[in-house]
């Protein structure tokens, strides 16, 4: 019998989950792969002390990196993971692509195979300062050039990188079957109030391309509604400055981050309709995840948002459309977006299939010499043609050009 393949994932902040998508799919991974493969996850040192940190993690061996694996130090974090990791391992699986300027390296003196997620359009993000767009700009372009696949969590993702690259990502979502439908008990509800009457909910990093303020603005011109948001307020002047202007509204309750899962699931799956406002990215768990749950989407009007929803959702683009969606939607079609929502999620969100779609890719890229490239048609067709077929997802992608 041949001995089991040794796969690297890299790029996470580590196991066990507490931290956001990237954690909750390797988690994921692990459970559906460990079998299969011997597998090695790199973990943030800084985010699980000496004390507490374990060898294993279900059938995956735990190694642990002395940096952030967040902001500027990401870089170091995953370069020092990928070098450590062509020790041992035959496939790289990396989320995200902070070290991806050691790729060209790695695939002139070794033989590894590797597998790239780019985790959306990273550069784009607003937290970034222009000299860590310009390396984002140009990782991005190193991830896709240089690995045996890489991957996009959307098809609106996979538009860009075929204009931009010629080449054609895999595209793997996220799965939300993980969430679960709480009921409420005496306790929950003397702590939580407002789960007594319908509420609006958020959860998200509080940073500008999440639009916060656009829907914390349109929450406050109306005092009848409540809105309860989930997220780090003390990270940034961004949301220290939100969270001082609007803690006083009576309707809008602001909460530091939830990592436990009963909670944090109490909270959404309650809620009468979930307000995503992500402007930036690709398919966003907390979204998918408010639809496993069959909850009513209220959605910032981008292309990534509005393929994540098969363009089935209401959608926004100011905390002026914001406030007239929630005012003149019908009680009757929220109910039935919220239905649509979690058809869909049952059908493209799932653990087992997204399991599924790693696995196969990672048998691709041990068989495969080069990677396949597909000239995408997409390159020799007129926008204005393409833009005519409206049910697709391209009539909205607005590209290299979207607006946050």
């Amino acid at each position: 019998m041949s001995a089991k393949k040794q796969i690297a994932v890299i790029g996470t902040v580590g196991l066990p989950a507490n931290y956001g998508g990237f954690e909750t799919l390797t988690e994921h991974l692990v459970k559906s792969m460990g079998a299969q493969y011997d597998l090695t996850v790199y973990c943030s040192g800084k985010r699980y002390p000496q004390k507490s940190r374990k060898p294993f993690h279900g059938n995956a061996k735990l190694h642990y990196i002395p940096l952030e694996a967040n902001g500027i130090q990401s870089i170091f974090y995953d370069s020092w993971s990928i070098l450590h990791a062509l020790r041992y391992a035959d496939v790289l699986l990396i989320l995200g692509v902070a070290g991806a300027w050691l790729l060209p390296f790695v695939r002139l003196f070794t033989n590894k195979k590797i597998v790239i997620s780019i985790d959306g359009i990273e550069w784009k993000r607003d937290k970034w300062n222009w000299m860590a767009k310009c390396y984002l700009w140009w990782a991005e372009s190193i991830a896709v050039r240089y690995s045996h696949i890489d991957i996009a969590d959307n098809e609106s993702i996979q538009d860009y990188t075929a204009v931009r690259y010629n080449t054609l990502s895999r595209i793997v979502e996220y799965g939300a079957d993980h969430t679960l439908q709480v009921i409420p008990g005496p306790d929950d509800k003397h702590m939580y109030p407002f789960l007594r009457a319908p509420y609006a909910f958020k959860v998200c990093r509080i940073e500008p391309e999440n639009n916060v303020h656009e829907v914390l603005k349109a929450f406050s011109e109306l005092p009848e509604y409540v809105l309860v948001v989930v997220g780090n307020w003390t990270k940034s002047e961004y949301g220290i400055r939100l969270r001082e202007q609007y803690s006083s509204y009576a309707n809008i309750m602001l909460f530091d981050p939830i990592y436990d899962q009963r909670s944090l699931d109490l909270l959404r799956s309650n809620a009468f309709v979930y307000v995503h406002g992500h402007s930036a990215g690709g398919t966003n768990p907390s979204l998918v995840e408010a639809m496993s749950l069959g909850l009513p989407i209220l959605a910032y009007g981008v292309s990534y948002n509005r393929t994540t929803t098969e363009e089935s959702a209401l959608y926004f683009n100011d905390a002026e459309s914001l406030r007239n969606l929630i005012r003149k939607t019908p009680v009757k079609k929220l109910m039935e977006i919220g239905r649509r929502m979690k058809r869909v999620a049952q059908r493209r969100y799932t653990w087992k299939l997204i399991s599924l779609r790693y696995e196969s890719l990672i048998q691709e890229a041990i068989q495969t010499k080069t990677k396949s490239v597909a000239m995408p048609r997409i390159k020799t067709l007129d926008r204005d043609i393409l833009l005519k077929h409206e049910a697709s997802h391209l009539s909205h992608a607005q590209l290299f050009y979207e607006q946050a």
